[in-house]
């Protein structure tokens, strides 16, 4: 099960015990990246929000009416928010908890970056 439909029971204890985080940045490289809920998951989304764009496309090229338009608009919308809000949840507990852990100065980085990337959001 995925970030993106429900809490993960038991995380925790897998990232108490380290399981699958990423390496520690070296050389002012950035951490190698992982999706811990499933990239196939995130990809399968993405897919198939890529379909309703391309309906929608097909919609405008139509003179679709106008508010059906908007309404598919609007859940294209929704869904890419919650790849987003999956994403971002799987950085909370994997990405910034370990970082949080190996040095209070990787943590307060990692938590900038997050704070920085919600007020990106909220911006939307």
């Amino acid at each position: 099960m995925s970030a993106l439909t429900a809490a993960r029971p038991g995380q925790g204890a897998a990232l108490r015990a380290g399981a699958d985080g990423p390496p520690a940045a070296t050389g002012g490289e950035r951490p190698r990246r992982g999706y811990a809920s499933g990239k196939a998951d995130y990809l399968s989304r993405l897919a198939k929000i890529e379909g309703q764009v391309r309906g929608l496309q097909k919609m405008v090229d139509a003179d679709s009416y106008c508010p059906d338009v908007v309404v598919q608009v609007a859940s294209v919308t929704r869904a890419l928010q919650e790849v987003a809000v999956g994403l971002l949840t799987d950085h909370l507990y994997r990405c910034v908890v370990n970082a949080a852990r190996a040095c209070e100065d990787d943590g307060q980085a990692s938590l900038g970056e997050v704070a920085s990337t919600i007020r990106q959001v909220i911006r939307l």
